[in-house]
């Protein structure tokens, strides 16, 4: 697939169907952007138009100051 390729129908329900199946059990947004040579936002797209419920950014968060 080209990048800047616009893609509908069929192989963009095949696209979402791929991402998502591989970003349930764990992978992030930016390696399946690389991995399929697309932008972060265009997986983003992908598995939000999909119905798939994005997860947090992770990392620290911040907890109250002990009194």
């Amino acid at each position: 697939m080209a990048k800047g390729t616009r893609i509908t129908g069929e192989a963009r329900d095949k696209i979402a169907a791929d991402l998502k199946k591989k970003y349930d059990p764990g992978a992030g947004l930016r390696a399946l952007a690389q991995d399929i040579g697309r932008s972060y936002g265009f997986v983003h797209r992908i598995l939000t138009e999909a119905g798939v419920t994005l997860r947090g950014r992770g990392g620290a968060t911040r907890s109250q100051p002990s009194a």
